[in-house]
């Protein structure tokens, strides 16, 4: 039994931390109040009575390294608040890899596509990052820094990239505006288009690339995409949720982008939306073929990743 540290207790951080568990690891979960992993719709009773919580805040270098002290891996799965990216990513981050450099423990970072900017066709590990959003320069700079310190031989490491997530507890465009009205019966608004294929990853799915990652020394260095299946397009999700959820036929229309930009003035998180227009105006599909052969991870189909998002919806809505 190792010892695995994971930051963050979000939907990937909590899924990781859970698996970690099931496979007879010893983990330690890494949140700023000590909270417990976010419970899946599905877990099953003392599934995660050995994960160690900790109270700590990951973007102290120096506290962050004693807690990962003697840890073969290390997970970056915490999440800033999507308005503080630029002022709250790159303390994390430079903590995380001096965390990794101290201790020996191998870095495993959650990513995601914004660092690669607008892409025509599919997205692929190997195209440049050319990042055309605030966002994506502070993803970019992440990665660039990690993969600086890797080739410096300083740490070792790798990230995991997926598209938008399905699961309990993610929170997408489509969780957030769309999911809630389907399964009330009532019209959901998104600001897309709502006909263009859209990859969704499963978080389960990223915490196993995480960890197969984590695991395998040939993968460092580099970024994997999560085994994603095919893209489905924002309506068809969402006719998709109506019928597993035996909700009625599910309404959809899509927002014009002066909408997102007026609730951009009142809402933080509607303003931050308006820069990744270009992922849901258009065909956003990515290639993890890569990860799939090297790994051997099946991509969860997209209706058992729907069922176990309404599930956590309904789970969180009741209580």
């Amino acid at each position: 039994m190792s010892l695995h540290v994971v930051v963050g207790a979000g939907p990937v951080g909590s899924a990781t931390a859970r698996l970690l568990a099931a496979k007879g690891e010893q983990v330690r979960l890494i949140t700023r109040r000590g909270s417990a992993p976010q419970p899946s719709p599905f877990q099953e009773n003392g599934e995660t009575a050995q994960i160690e919580r900790v109270a700590a805040d990951g973007s102290d270098a120096e506290a962050l390294a004693r807690h990962t002290e003697g840890a073969v891996a290390l997970y970056s799965c915490a999440g800033p608040a999507y308005h503080r990216w630029p002022t709250d990513w790159p303390p994390l981050g430079a903590a995380l890899v001096h965390a990794a450099e101290v201790s020996g423990a191998v870095l495993v970072t959650t990513g995601n596509l914004y660092a690669y900017g607008q892409v025509d066709g599919p997205v692929t590990e190997d195209i440049p990052l050319q990042p055309n959003s605030v966002k994506g320069q502070v993803r970019a700079k992440l990665w660039t820094d990690a993969l600086a310190a890797h080739q410096a031989g300083r740490i070792r490491t790798a990230e995991v990239r997926g598209s938008d997530y399905l699961g309990a507890g993610a929170a997408s465009p489509f969780s957030i505006l769309v999911l809630p009205k389907v399964l009330q019966g009532k019209r959901a608004s998104a600001p897309a288009d709502l006909d263009v294929p859209h990859s969704w990853t499963y978080v389960g799915d990223v915490a196993q690339t995480l960890i197969a990652a984590a695991a395998d020394e040939t993968a460092w260095g580099r970024a994997w995409h999560v085994p994603t299946p095919d893209p489905m397009s924002i309506r068809a999700l969402a006719t998709c949720t109506a019928e597993l959820a035996g909700a009625p036929a599910a309404r959809i229309s899509a927002m014009p982008t002066i909408a997102l930009r007026i609730g951009g003035l009142f809402n933080p998180d509607a303003r931050e939306m308006i820069e990744t227009q270009y992922q849901w105006r258009r065909p956003f599909v990515v290639d993890s073929t890569a990860a799939t052969v090297a790994f051997g991870i099946k991509p969860t189909a997209t209706d058992d990743a729907l069922r176990e998002t309404i599930a956590g919806f309904r789970a969180t809505d009741a209580n």
